[in-house]
């Protein structure tokens, strides 16, 4: 292992936990965080001359907790393009659907697989909304590890194709992501298979850490205004916030951060609801639904990381209606050019609530995050 680690942490009560080891959740059954001795690493680093390396993702090496790059399962990673929007200039989309895999999952699979080889796992199972059982398949193939894969049974058929085609075993449950945990979690017990899902092991959100990385260096380091973060289990919402913070204590950003936006479909709100309420939990939402499958999660681990985060950046939470995610779809491509998927569409959405409500100048620098392909989606309906 590295000697960067300095150790992880439970992400609620502080405790300290060892490097090195295969951990799932602190003993309070809450995700562990992965610490760096940035002190340390401050005088050594050269943020330009990292940011310039190639290879997408895995160049942020340094800040990421893998020991052997050598064998890192690479798929083609790139640095995904900023796009100004024409029709609102200062205003950008991430587009994370030129990953491998055609999604932001890519980022988060990439490193918990790559270090479960390192621990010596060998049976990676999650549940999955679409993108990250179709992410988990082709990493885990490249790897030599095997994947198992519990989608609800509605969820696009070409993300279900995708991900036995590469590879994993796919069971369809009837009913939502968190039922499918529940079921995989039993089933991993019995078999010995390593949970993968959201927030359940450290690494993935590692992995997602380096959106935040990336955006910082393609915007010389001066981050936006505002970022709009289509949440569902809000790995990638935490994780660019805990980048902000590890960049900060290496002096390579100055100056305020980002207000985050979590973007939840009107269908399925429980990170809104807490957030209007006060709260710094969020309770499961009953009967969810919302064509942009991805944020369809009615219960999320990391809930009180989401809100800490929305809440210390004076962002928002914001539900968006399925006409309005439909509205966005359809001018963004019709318009832009720009082929999104409903979750990405519906960053899009939410922006423009956020500024009819007051919440946000629309000329503010905004960056919108495409989570993925639009090509991964029916499209039927929207021309």
């Amino acid at each position: 292992m590295t000697n960067r680690v300095r150790g992880l942490h439970c992400s609620l009560d502080g405790t300290s936990y060892p490097f090195g080891e295969v951990h799932r959740l602190s003993e309070a059954g809450r995700p562990l965080l992965v610490d760096y001795h940035l002190e340390g690493m401050r005088a050594q680093l050269d943020r330009d001359e990292i940011a310039a390396r190639p290879g997408g993702f895995w160049k942020w090496r340094e800040l990421l907790p893998v020991s052997d790059f050598d064998r890192v399962p690479r798929l083609g990673e790139i640095d995904t393009p900023l796009i100004e929007l024409a029709a609102n200039p200062g205003v950008v989309v991430k587009d994370e659907g030129r990953l491998p895999t055609g999604s932001f999952k890519a980022r988060g699979l990439a490193l918990a697989v790559a270090m479960a080889r390192e621990l010596g796992l060998e049976k990676l199972a999650m549940p999955s909304n679409g993108n990250a059982g179709a992410a988990l398949a082709a990493y885990a193939t490249r790897a030599g590890l095997e994947a198992l894969v519990y989608c609800p049974a509605d969820t696009p058929r070409i993300n279900i194709d995708e991900t036995q085609l590469a590879g994993a075993e796919v069971v369809e449950v009837d009913g939502y992501i968190d039922d499918c945990g529940k079921l995989l979690a039993e089933r991993a017990q019995r078999e010995g298979w390593f949970d993968v899902s959201t927030l359940k092991e450290p690494y993935r959100l590692e992995g997602k850490k380096t959106m935040g990385l990336e955006l910082a260096s393609q915007m010389d380091w001066r981050l936006p205004e505002a970022i709009f973060y289509p949440t569902g289990g809000g790995t990638g919402l935490i994780g660019m916030w805990k980048a902000f913070a590890e960049m900060r204590q290496l002096g390579w950003i100055e100056g305020p951060l980002p207000k985050m936006f979590a973007v939840q479909a009107a269908g399925c709100a429980p990170i809104v609801r807490a957030f209007d309420a006060g709260e710094r939990f969020a309770e499961r939402w009953e009967n969810a639904h919302t064509i942009a499958a991805g944020i369809r999660v009615p219960k999320a681990l990391g809930d009180f990381l989401i809100l800490d985060a929305v809440r210390e950046s004076g962002g928002s939470a914001i539900a968006v209606s399925e006409d309005a995610i439909n509205a966005s779809w359809r001018e963004l491509c019709r318009t832009e050019g720009l082929l999104m998927c409903p979750e990405g569409a519906a960053t899009h959405a939410a922006w423009r609530q956020a500024v009819a409500d007051g919440q946000l100048d629309e000329g503010a620098h905004s960056v919108l995050f495409n989570c993925a392909t639009g090509l991964k989606y029916p499209l039927q309906g929207l021309a």
